[in-house]
Parts: C-alpha cells; structure tokens; sequence
C-alpha cells in the first residue's frame, strides 16, 4: 500500500512539472540553421528510445520465458555453448547504431558551419559580436553602428558573426536560431546563422565566465529587410558616436542596459584577427625577428665552433 502512495505522487509531482515548463527554445526553431540542429536532436531522442524499448521488452521476454519452475531436487540444466547468432547481433546493432549516429553529427556539423541553405546566393551581412564582463558589443561595420546587450537582423539573410572576447572565455548563444561558438581574446572565430521568422529571441553567454554571467545575456529582433533599413537609418541621425573613451568605460566589469552609438569600436580597437590576431602568424615584424634570431643562433654556433677548434689545437700541442 505504501509504494502505492509513493508511486502515484511521483507520477502526479512529474506531470504538475511538466505542464508548467514552457516549450524547449532549441525544440523551437526559427532559422535554418536551429532547425537542423532540432532535427538531429530528434533523431537522436527517437534513436534511444527505441533503444529502451527494444531492450526492456526484450527483459519481460526473457523474464516471463525462462522465468524458473519447479523441478526436481537432483535437476540440472544443461551445458549450452554460445550462439553465434546472438553473439553477432548483440555486437552488431551497437556498431550500426554508432555509425548512424556518427553520420548523422558530422553531416548536421558541416551543414550548421556553413552558410544557410536556400541563401547561398545572397551576401552575408557581418556582425562583429564580442563581450565583456558582462556584456556584449555588437558591431555592424557596413552599416557603420553598434549596440550594446541587444541585436537586430534582417530575415531571410545569412548572419556571419564575427566572435571573440574582451575578457575571458565566453559563448555566443541564440537558442532558436543556431548552435553555441566560442569567443575568445587572441583569436575570431565565426559563425553562421539566420532567421527566417519575423520576432523576438534570447541570446546568451553559454559559457561560465565569473560572477555576472547569470545575466549576461543580450536580446535578438528579427525582421524584415525594410524594417532593418529604417532601424539602421534611424540610429545614424539620432545615436551619439562611440569613441575609445567611452569604450573603455564599456569595458568596465559590470551590467548595462540596451545602448546604441554611432560609428564602431573597429576604428581604434580592432577585431584580433589577421594582422592583429593575437599569434601574428606570417607578419613582418614577425619574420624580422625570426631571421633576427636565426643571425644570432648562426652567429652563437660559428663561437662555439671556433673555441671548440681552439680547445682541440691546444690539446694536440700539450701532447
């Protein structure tokens, strides 16, 4: 009578969470992009399942088939070799189901880093998104403007965001619209997305960086094309201009509400990519100082080689 008691309030404590949760935003597409992920993610719910099933019904059988029965005292049951039959299958299924799995990440991989189907043929608009403690920055250089903790897009256009951090570590996320990329200080990674629906959506940081990263999330507007040009228009003729003073203070640790400006931070404070990446791969200044220290090493072995000859002509002559 207890684990009665006990299992219906389960049953009733699950269902009352469940219909009070709202629907899963990465279940929600809204973008090319989001929709291949949710769809992979489908197949890979409907795949364990499947699993579970087949192997619990499996279980009763055997359960309810070999269950045991009375015999007699001196009984015993007789010696079975293995069957290769099962033996085959049982390492099978797991290697098929591995492999179907396996084809199934690495295409959605390729399909997600890519631009979006159905809009190859249209110019990616390219949005520098980088963050702060804890804040994001959202530079848009064609259009020669920036926002601070919010972002607007056209629809029907692939988005090429141009990632990295002026902190730690962090994570670009927009659930409905893609996956997550990391955004780092020395390096820009990019990512690729759109919207294919007119509306409002979270963005966040996906990734642990201190104690303000609860907050640090940005909100996303998605609409038509017209739509953006007004908006793009608009912040030109009323948004004051951004310049490195107040950037800095932009920089400060510490939450901000929606801000837009004029002009981007691009001018005085580039992106860490190409000549100002943080490696300065395949730079001049780079090669100088290559050969610079190659001179220096020949120079320092010619030395050694010179004492190491005079060291062996005194050696010959004490002899």
């Amino acid at each position: 009578m207890k684990m009665k008691w006990t299992f219906l309030t389960l049953i009733i404590t699950i269902t009352t969470m469940l219909t009070g949760c709202e629907s899963l935003m990465v279940l929600n597409p809204k973008g090319p992009q989001a929709e291949t992920t949710a769809n992979v993610i489908w197949i890979s719910i409907a795949t364990m399942a499947f699993i579970v099933i087949v192997v619990f019904g499996l279980l009763v059988f055997m359960l309810v088939k070999y269950r045991a029965s009375k015999q007699k005292e001196d009984y015993e049951p007789p010696h079975i070799e293995g069957n290769p039959l099962v033996e085959t299958i049982i390492v099978a299924v797991p290697v098929l189901i591995i492999v179907f799995l396996s084809i199934v990440t690495v295409k959605s991989t390729y399909d997600v880093e890519a631009t979006p189907k159905g809009l190859e043929d249209q110019e990616p608009m390219i949005i520098y998104a980088s963050s702060s403690d804890w804040k994001w920055h959202f530079s848009y250089p064609e259009e020669d403007i920036e926002t601070v903790n919010y972002l607007y897009i056209p629809t029907d256009r692939p988005i090429e965001f141009k990632l990295y951090s002026y902190g730690p570590i962090t994570s670009f996320w927009i659930p409905q619209l893609g996956g997550q990329k990391y955004a780092m200080s020395d390096m820009v990674t990019t990512l690729h997305l759109a919207a294919d629906v007119p509306g409002e959506y979270m963005g966040r940081n996906a990734n642990f960086s201190g104690k303000g990263f609860a907050e640090n999330i940005f909100d996303v507007k998605a609409m038509p094309q017209e739509e953006f040009d007004e908006w793009v228009t608009d912040v030109k003729q009323t948004a004051k201009p951004l310049t490195e003073e107040k950037f800095d203070e932009l920089l400060e640790p510490g939450h901000l509400g929606h801000l837009t400006f004029s002009g981007t931070h691009l001018s005085f404070r580039p992106a860490p990519e190409g000549e100002h990446g943080g490696h300065d791969h395949g730079s001049d200044d780079t090669d100088e100082d290559s050969k610079h220290m190659d001179d220096e090493h020949h120079h320092d072995m010619d030395d050694s080689h010179e004492k190491s000859n005079e060291i062996d002509s005194t050696h010959s002559d004490h002899h």
